[in-house]
């Protein structure tokens, strides 16, 4: 009898995004000619930089010739030019000593954020924002390292920390011992940012408990703030408890194209049973070398015209059009009455619903009034009821149609 890893029935609702998909195609079939515009799933909508088109067609050519053909990446880590790029631009410009050993190139933010907690053990009790990006919680539940249901969307075994008004969406740190800590800045989905007064808190608390952070940072090009920190490293002590996420994604349009990388920095150490230290960089490039084959070398050539001079002019001028729209929208929304939270250095706006209604009701109410998608708090947390995210990712023409369009309704 072949048995199911039954942690998977745990699981106490379809991923949020399919979810809000499923709703779409519904009203579609029974509206053909309804016009939708989405401001809901965050995917971008600029093309590629031309600096990467270029990157990439010429990596392309190369792949065409016998002599500069490249086959699997022996390294398993990414290729060393596009690591050094990184290191220099992303770190070193900002003071921040990170060397490209530490750098470990992958296709993806959301890939690397769900399989991290492999290589930690399931007794480790682990702290989540709420609300928070899903893939946090659904991989953690899949592993087995929660119980069941615990009301509310949430679970038996996970520390929540509400991200609400009262606290500005920061959460401090649990009064509760904990082991590993989900921290996301900018957030998804509120867009909110840590100072690094805040952040230091963290760091200290995971020293005290022998913690790790495990931070998400695919938005810092999006900080328009300069006393914002970009990285969880610019605070003292980090890299002896932090791990982080990045992604070209969202900042250089690769959603379609997947690279990120993740940072595991030589002083990180995680312990045994018996309390012998053991180094975590290692072990991460062992699972991923066991279970993954790398990006392609085509991607890696695009990834690394990001940060050229010429790449980096052009990825400005794109997040300054995504941003323009998240300014627009803010400014739009809180004029007609809403309270909104966000846009201001992350794409994301976190719209407060009219008092008493709740998420997927509004959604349903957007959709089907408006035309307009949006993600609904709840899917992101108990925290999130009474929320909706809206993005800033969409063409700015149709940004001003959707909030004429929720302007008519309000």
């Amino acid at each position: 009898m072949t048995l199911i890893n039954e942690n998977f029935l745990k699981l106490q609702a379809g991923y949020l995004f399919p979810e809000v998909g499923r709703r779409v195609r519904a009203y579609k079939e029974q509206n053909p000619n309804a016009k939708i515009i989405s401001m809901g799933i965050g995917d971008v909508t600029q093309p590629l930089a031309p600096a990467v088109i270029k990157a990439m067609k010429k990596a392309v050519d190369e792949m065409g010739r016998i002599e500069t053909f490249r086959g699997y990446d022996d390294s398993g880590v990414g290729y060393e030019f596009l690591r050094k790029a990184i290191s220099e631009n992303d770190f070193k410009a900002r003071r921040v000593d990170i060397d490209i050993d530490e750098i470990i190139i992958s296709d993806g933010a959301k890939s690397d954020t769900a399989n991290i907690q492999e290589i930690f053990g399931l007794d480790n009790v682990v702290a989540l924002s709420d609300p928070v990006y899903p893939v946090y919680v659904d991989t953690n539940v899949m592993a087995g390292r929660t119980a069941g249901p615990a009301g509310k969307g949430r679970y038996e075994g996970i520390v929540y920390m509400p991200c609400t008004e009262a606290n500005n969406f920061v959460p401090e740190p649990p009064k509760e011992k904990v082991d590993l800590i989900y921290l996301c800045f900018p957030n998804n989905p509120i867009g909110a940012v840590a100072t690094k007064k805040q952040l230091s808190k963290w760091v200290d608390y995971a020293h005290k408990n022998k913690a790790i952070i495990l931070f998400d940072a695919a938005y810092e090009k999006y900080i328009s703030q300069t006393d914002i920190p970009r990285s969880i490293y610019e605070i003292d002590g980090a890299k002896e408890v932090a791990i982080e996420f990045r992604s070209f994604s969202k900042t250089a349009g690769f959603t379609g194209v997947r690279c990120a990388f993740t940072v595991v920095p030589r002083q990180l150490k995680a312990y045994t049973k018996d309390g012998r230290a053991v180094e975590i960089g290692p072990i991460w490039k062992r699972r991923q070398c066991t279970k993954f084959n790398g990006v392609s070398y085509i991607t890696q050539a695009g990834a690394a015209a990001v940060y050229t001079e010429e790449g980096k002019k052009q990825i400005k001028e794109t997040i300054n059009i995504y941003m323009g729209n998240a300014k627009l929208i803010r400014e739009t929304l809180s004029k007609i009455g809403y309270t909104v939270y966000g846009g201001v250095n992350a794409p994301y706006i976190w719209l407060k619903t009219p008092k008493g209604v709740s998420s997927w009701d509004f959604f349903d109410t957007l959709l089907k009034k408006a035309n307009v998608i949006s993600t609904p708090g709840a899917g992101f947390g108990s925290a999130g009821e009474g929320y909706i995210r809206l993005t800033a990712f969409g063409q700015t023409e149709n940004v001003k149609e959707a909030l004429e369009r929720i302007e008519t309704i309000s």
